[in-house]
């Protein structure tokens, strides 16, 4: 069974990720935050990190370059979740070593399609 881990400061957002995620085969963690998720990868890499941008204590970017420089293997799949639109912020999140990008609020088949196309779904 794949893992993802949902990471977002909004408690309802997990709540309807998990849902969706679990039933797309998936079991599901949580963090509330970034350096919560990069804890949570440390102690066993899920397949693919669901990844809000704005996040107290460390945010969605922060993250991302963390775990680049952390020597987390094997590096899981990234799709960034936020509200955040403009191409400046898809380019940022992609050069910093995203995989993907799903814009809030999404859907089942949304949520499939990307997980399909970073090979986890």
């Amino acid at each position: 069974m794949k893992t993802c881990l949902v990471v977002d400061d909004s408690k309802v957002i997990r709540k309807v990720a998990r849902h969706i995620l679990e039933t797309l085969d998936f079991r599901v963690e949580e963090a509330g935050d970034g350096r919560e998720a990069l804890e949570l990868c440390t102690a066993s890499v899920p397949d693919v990190v669901l990844l809000d941008w704005n996040m107290p204590v460390m945010s969605g970017m922060d993250f991302l370059k963390a775990l680049g420089v952390s020597g987390i293997t094997p590096r899981p799949k990234v799709v960034f979740c936020t509200t955040e639109n403009g191409i400046a912020h898809i380019r940022a999140a992609i050069e910093a070593g995203a995989d993907e990008y799903v814009m809030k609020p999404f859907d089942r088949d949304t949520l499939h399609s990307k997980l399909s196309l970073v090979g986890v779904a």
